[in-house]
Protein backbone atom coordinates (compact mmCIF):
# COMPACT_ATOMS: atom_id res chain seq x y z
CA UNK A 1 0.00 0.00 0.00
CA UNK A 2 2.77 2.46 0.88
CA UNK A 3 4.52 1.70 -2.41
CA UNK A 4 1.29 2.43 -4.31
CA UNK A 5 0.87 5.72 -2.45
CA UNK A 6 4.47 6.75 -3.18
CA UNK A 7 4.13 5.99 -6.90
CA UNK A 8 0.86 7.90 -6.93
CA UNK A 9 2.48 10.82 -5.16
CA UNK A 10 5.43 10.90 -7.55
CA UNK A 11 3.26 10.86 -10.69
CA UNK A 12 0.69 13.35 -9.46
CA UNK A 13 3.41 15.55 -7.98
CA UNK A 14 5.11 15.66 -11.35
CA UNK A 15 1.83 16.59 -13.05
CA UNK A 16 1.02 19.27 -10.47
CA UNK A 17 4.56 20.62 -10.77
CA UNK A 18 4.22 21.01 -14.53
CA UNK A 19 0.86 22.75 -14.12
CA UNK A 20 2.38 25.09 -11.54
CA UNK A 21 5.26 25.67 -13.96
CA UNK A 22 2.76 26.76 -16.58
CA UNK A 23 1.27 29.25 -14.12
CA UNK A 24 4.74 30.55 -13.22
CA UNK A 25 5.63 30.88 -16.89
CA UNK A 26 2.48 32.85 -17.70
CA UNK A 27 2.28 34.99 -14.57
CA UNK A 28 5.74 35.16 -13.03
CA UNK A 29 8.14 35.28 -15.97
CA UNK A 30 7.05 38.76 -17.17
CA UNK A 31 8.03 40.14 -13.76
CA UNK A 32 11.37 38.32 -13.93
CA UNK A 33 12.04 39.82 -17.37
CA UNK A 34 11.18 43.29 -16.09
CA UNK A 35 13.43 42.87 -13.04
CA UNK A 36 16.32 41.65 -15.19
CA UNK A 37 15.88 44.64 -17.49
CA UNK A 38 16.13 46.96 -14.48
CA UNK A 39 19.21 45.11 -13.22
CA UNK A 40 20.93 45.35 -16.62
CA UNK A 41 20.07 49.03 -16.93
CA UNK A 42 21.65 49.76 -13.55
CA UNK A 43 24.73 47.58 -14.15
CA UNK A 44 28.04 49.19 -15.16
CA UNK A 45 29.06 48.97 -18.78
CA UNK A 46 30.90 45.73 -19.65
CA UNK A 47 34.67 45.80 -19.86
CA UNK A 48 36.11 46.71 -23.22
CA UNK A 49 37.22 43.88 -25.45
CA UNK A 50 40.93 43.30 -25.98
CA UNK A 51 42.69 43.27 -29.30
CA UNK A 52 41.65 39.68 -29.95
CA UNK A 53 37.93 40.43 -29.53
CA UNK A 54 37.65 38.86 -26.09
CA UNK A 55 35.87 40.76 -23.35
CA UNK A 56 37.10 40.67 -19.76
CA UNK A 57 35.03 40.68 -16.55
CA UNK A 58 31.94 39.17 -18.08
CA UNK A 59 31.12 35.52 -17.71
CA UNK A 60 28.87 33.54 -19.98
CA UNK A 61 25.34 33.44 -18.66
CA UNK A 62 22.49 31.07 -19.35
CA UNK A 63 20.11 32.70 -21.80
CA UNK A 64 16.53 33.51 -20.85
CA UNK A 65 15.01 30.98 -23.29
CA UNK A 66 17.01 28.21 -21.58
CA UNK A 67 16.03 29.52 -18.16
CA UNK A 68 12.35 29.55 -19.12
CA UNK A 69 12.56 25.99 -20.40
CA UNK A 70 14.39 25.01 -17.21
CA UNK A 71 11.49 26.43 -15.20
CA UNK A 72 9.34 23.43 -16.12
CA UNK A 73 12.20 21.06 -15.29
CA UNK A 74 12.59 22.70 -11.88
CA UNK A 75 8.88 22.64 -11.03
CA UNK A 76 8.57 19.07 -12.31
CA UNK A 77 11.45 17.87 -10.14
CA UNK A 78 10.03 19.84 -7.22
CA UNK A 79 6.71 18.06 -7.73
CA UNK A 80 8.38 14.67 -7.83
CA UNK A 81 10.25 15.28 -4.58
CA UNK A 82 7.30 16.81 -2.75
CA UNK A 83 4.91 14.16 -4.05
CA UNK A 84 7.07 11.32 -2.74
CA UNK A 85 7.54 12.88 0.70
CA UNK A 86 3.86 13.81 0.91
CA UNK A 87 2.82 10.23 0.14
CA UNK A 88 4.99 8.88 2.97
CA UNK A 89 3.58 11.42 5.43
CA UNK A 90 0.05 10.67 4.21
CA UNK A 91 0.61 6.95 4.79
CA UNK A 92 1.67 7.73 8.36
CA UNK A 93 -1.35 9.95 9.02
CA UNK A 94 -3.93 7.68 7.41
CA UNK A 95 -6.29 6.26 10.00
CA UNK A 96 -4.55 8.10 12.84
CA UNK A 97 -5.90 11.64 12.42
CA UNK A 98 -9.08 13.19 11.14
CA UNK A 99 -10.59 13.44 8.60
CA UNK A 100 -10.97 9.71 7.99
CA UNK A 101 -11.83 10.03 4.30
CA UNK A 102 -8.70 9.71 2.14
CA UNK A 103 -9.79 12.51 -0.16
CA UNK A 104 -10.53 14.94 2.65
CA UNK A 105 -7.34 13.94 4.47
CA UNK A 106 -5.28 14.59 1.33
CA UNK A 107 -6.81 18.05 0.89
CA UNK A 108 -6.36 18.86 4.58
CA UNK A 109 -2.75 17.66 4.55
CA UNK A 110 -1.94 19.61 1.38
CA UNK A 111 -3.52 22.76 2.78
CA UNK A 112 -1.65 22.36 6.05
CA UNK A 113 1.64 21.80 4.20
CA UNK A 114 1.05 24.94 2.13
CA UNK A 115 0.45 27.01 5.25
CA UNK A 116 3.39 25.58 7.21
CA UNK A 117 6.05 25.28 4.51
CA UNK A 118 5.08 28.10 2.14
CA UNK A 119 2.81 30.73 3.70
CA UNK A 120 4.43 31.06 7.14
CA UNK A 121 7.96 31.63 5.74
CA UNK A 122 6.61 33.84 2.92
CA UNK A 123 4.96 36.27 5.31
CA UNK A 124 8.29 36.84 7.07
CA UNK A 125 10.73 36.42 4.17
CA UNK A 126 8.88 36.83 0.84
CA UNK A 127 10.53 35.91 -2.44
CA UNK A 128 12.48 38.58 -4.29
CA UNK A 129 13.02 39.08 -8.02
CA UNK A 130 16.44 39.54 -9.65
CA UNK A 131 18.20 42.77 -8.66
CA UNK A 132 16.77 42.53 -5.13
CA UNK A 133 18.99 41.13 -2.38
CA UNK A 134 22.67 41.34 -1.51
CA UNK A 135 24.61 38.30 -2.85
CA UNK A 136 26.82 38.47 0.23
CA UNK A 137 23.88 37.70 2.53
CA UNK A 138 22.37 34.81 0.57
CA UNK A 139 23.57 32.18 3.07
CA UNK A 140 22.15 34.01 6.08
CA UNK A 141 18.88 34.70 4.27
CA UNK A 142 18.57 31.05 3.29
CA UNK A 143 19.22 29.98 6.89
CA UNK A 144 16.54 32.35 8.18
CA UNK A 145 14.06 31.03 5.63
CA UNK A 146 14.78 27.43 6.66
CA UNK A 147 14.26 28.41 10.30
CA UNK A 148 10.82 29.78 9.43
CA UNK A 149 9.96 26.56 7.59
CA UNK A 150 10.92 24.57 10.69
CA UNK A 151 8.85 26.93 12.85
CA UNK A 152 5.85 26.39 10.58
CA UNK A 153 6.22 22.61 10.78
CA UNK A 154 6.68 22.72 14.54
CA UNK A 155 3.60 24.95 14.90
CA UNK A 156 1.53 22.44 12.92
CA UNK A 157 2.79 19.56 15.07
CA UNK A 158 1.91 21.46 18.25
CA UNK A 159 -1.54 22.33 16.87
CA UNK A 160 -2.25 18.69 15.95
CA UNK A 161 -1.15 17.50 19.38
CA UNK A 162 -3.38 20.12 20.98
CA UNK A 163 -6.36 19.04 18.89
CA UNK A 164 -5.90 15.44 20.03
CA UNK A 165 -5.70 16.29 23.73
CA UNK A 166 -8.33 19.04 24.11
CA UNK A 167 -11.88 17.73 24.50
CA UNK A 168 -13.67 20.74 25.94
CA UNK A 169 -16.08 21.25 23.06
CA UNK A 170 -15.80 22.38 19.44
CA UNK A 171 -15.18 26.09 19.91
CA UNK A 172 -12.72 25.83 22.85
CA UNK A 173 -10.88 23.12 20.95
CA UNK A 174 -10.49 25.22 17.81
CA UNK A 175 -9.43 28.27 19.83
CA UNK A 176 -6.80 26.17 21.56
CA UNK A 177 -5.59 24.76 18.22
CA UNK A 178 -5.36 28.24 16.68
CA UNK A 179 -3.45 29.57 19.69
CA UNK A 180 -1.09 26.59 19.68
CA UNK A 181 -0.29 27.29 16.03
CA UNK A 182 -0.04 31.08 16.23
CA UNK A 183 2.07 31.43 19.38
CA UNK A 184 5.31 29.93 17.98
CA UNK A 185 4.72 31.54 14.56
CA UNK A 186 4.16 35.03 15.95
CA UNK A 187 7.09 34.61 18.35
CA UNK A 188 9.36 33.72 15.43
CA UNK A 189 8.10 36.67 13.37
CA UNK A 190 8.90 39.02 16.25
CA UNK A 191 12.24 37.52 17.30
CA UNK A 192 13.88 36.73 13.97
CA UNK A 193 15.60 39.62 12.19
CA UNK A 194 13.89 41.45 9.36
CA UNK A 195 15.54 41.34 5.94
CA UNK A 196 14.95 44.39 3.77
CA UNK A 197 17.40 44.61 0.88
CA UNK A 198 15.16 46.22 -1.72
CA UNK A 199 17.24 48.87 -3.50
CA UNK A 200 16.02 52.46 -3.55
CA UNK A 201 13.91 53.21 -6.55
CA UNK A 202 12.89 49.61 -7.25
CA UNK A 203 9.25 49.65 -8.42
CA UNK A 204 6.99 48.53 -5.58
CA UNK A 205 4.36 47.26 -8.01
CA UNK A 206 6.87 45.00 -9.76
CA UNK A 207 8.16 43.72 -6.41
CA UNK A 208 4.74 42.69 -5.15
CA UNK A 209 3.57 41.32 -8.49
CA UNK A 210 6.60 39.03 -8.46
CA UNK A 211 5.99 38.00 -4.86
CA UNK A 212 2.32 37.29 -5.48
CA UNK A 213 3.19 35.30 -8.60
CA UNK A 214 5.68 33.27 -6.56
CA UNK A 215 3.10 32.60 -3.84
CA UNK A 216 0.45 31.88 -6.48
CA UNK A 217 2.67 29.27 -8.11
CA UNK A 218 2.94 27.40 -4.82
CA UNK A 219 -0.79 27.79 -4.20
CA UNK A 220 -1.57 26.31 -7.62
CA UNK A 221 0.81 23.41 -7.01
CA UNK A 222 -0.56 22.47 -3.59
CA UNK A 223 -4.19 22.93 -4.64
CA UNK A 224 -3.82 20.83 -7.78
CA UNK A 225 -1.71 18.19 -6.07
CA UNK A 226 -4.00 17.89 -3.04
CA UNK A 227 -7.10 17.63 -5.22
CA UNK A 228 -5.55 15.07 -7.57
CA UNK A 229 -4.07 12.97 -4.78
CA UNK A 230 -7.32 12.99 -2.83
CA UNK A 231 -9.35 12.10 -5.93
CA UNK A 232 -6.99 9.24 -6.79
CA UNK A 233 -7.14 7.87 -3.24
CA UNK A 234 -10.94 8.00 -3.14
CA UNK A 235 -11.15 6.37 -6.57
CA UNK A 236 -8.80 3.58 -5.47
CA UNK A 237 -10.86 3.04 -2.30
CA UNK A 238 -14.10 2.79 -4.31
CA UNK A 239 -12.48 0.36 -6.74
CA UNK A 240 -11.29 -1.82 -3.86
CA UNK A 241 -14.71 -1.76 -2.21
CA UNK A 242 -16.64 -2.64 -5.37
CA UNK A 243 -15.55 -6.33 -5.59
CA UNK A 244 -16.27 -6.80 -1.89
CA UNK A 245 -19.80 -5.40 -2.34
CA UNK A 246 -20.38 -7.63 -5.35
CA UNK A 247 -19.21 -10.71 -3.42
CA UNK A 248 -21.39 -10.00 -0.39
CA UNK A 249 -24.41 -12.32 -0.06
CA UNK A 250 -27.74 -10.78 -0.99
Amino acid sequence: MVRTLVVRGLLLGLLAGLIAGGFAFAVGEPQVDAAIALEEAAAPAPAAADGHGHSHGAEAEVGRPVQKAGLFLATGLYGLAVGGVFALVFAGLRGRVEPRSDGCLALAAAGTAFVAVILVPFLKYPANPPAVGDPATINSRTALYVVMVLVGLAAVAIAVATARHVHAGAWPRWVAVAAAFLVPVVAAWLLLPTVDEVPDGFPATLLWEFRLASLGTQFVFWTVFGALFGWACDRAARSAAAPMSAAAPS
